[in-house]
């Protein structure tokens, strides 16, 4: 489950700058949603890895 979370964030994470430099090259007519979800989901990823490491 640690390792499956570290991964998704990581995923995730990359998603995120992928999302905002997009978002940045369209001049801000595409939609912020393809950077902030993908981070709120990466957060919630970082945020289960560490209370799963803190439990070992």
């Amino acid at each position: 489950m640690k390792k499956l979370l570290l991964i998704l964030s990581v995923i995730l994470t990359i998603l995120t700058f992928a999302g905002a430099s997009y978002v940045l090259i369209s001049n801000g007519a595409a939609n912020a949603g393809y950077a902030a979800i993908p981070m709120l989901f990466a957060i919630v990823c970082i945020g289960g890895y560490r209370q799963c490491k803190n439990r070992e």
